[in-house]
């Protein structure tokens, strides 16, 4: 008889519910997770804890202290410059090796665009907005660069959502702004070339860069 392994389920849950109050702001930069508190709070042992909680170290939104204590991971400026030279040099490329697919079959892409003008909260946007983006690089059917960007997207969903509520302020206004600056992606890949895609995209990432400024200054 096979024994049910419960161990996989509980692990998945754990890093899902924790990863997702992270990235929603429930639990913001700083708190601390211990994984007993945690362990009762989510009604699980402290083993599928202490496994999500190394799952998020690796995808930055996790640290651990010299004493083993684990923290919601604050991104300093420096992280945001590392981001940002990753995106800019991945998601251009990516979208020039993307152009002939997405042009064939831009369906997902039009489908994201018409979800963000649905969305209603600034961290559905956020979610819609990287959901896009690695539409694109996946379309690009380079396996190994849309992995190298997935693994940040924890992080650059964290930043993201980080900008949107401090910058844009209003729902309404990051949506606004976000369905704006896809629909231009989209009709780039409908009516001009590759290089001409890959130019956008490169503007669209610097024009992310242009917030560094902001956050630095930020108490």
């Amino acid at each position: 008889m096979r024994i049910k392994d419960t161990a996989a389920p509980k692990f998945d849950a754990t890093t899902t519910s924790l990863r997702g109050d992270i990235l929603s702001g429930a639990m913001p930069p700083g708190t601390l997770l211990a994984e007993s508190s945690v362990a009762r709070r989510l009604g699980v042992s402290r083993v599928p804890v202490r496994e999500a909680l190394c799952l998020l170290e690796r995808e930055g939104l996790v640290e651990f202290s010299t004493t083993g204590r684990a923290f919601v991971k604050e991104l300093s400026p420096a992280d945001f410059e590392e981001l940002f030279l990753l995106r800019l040099a991945l998601e251009p490329v990516g979208a020039k090796l993307a152009h002939a697919e997405l042009q064939r079959d831009s369906t997902a892409l039009i489908e994201n665009i018409a979800a963000t003008r649905r969305a209603q909260s600034v961290a559905e946007v956020t979610r819609l907005d990287l959901d896009f983006h690695e539409l694109i690089l996946a379309a690009s059917g380079q396996q190994r660069l849309a992995k190298l960007w997935k693994s940040l997207r924890s992080e650059l969903e964290l930043w993201l959502g980080r900008l949107h509520e401090r910058h844009q302020f209003r729902t309404q206004a990051t949506r606004r702004e976000t369905v704006r600056s896809h629909s231009g992606i989209l009709r780039c890949i409908r009516e001009r070339t590759p290089a001409a895609l890959e130019k956008l995209l490169r503007q669209h990432i610097l024009s992310w860069r242009d917030w560094l400024p902001n956050e630095e200054s930020q108490p």
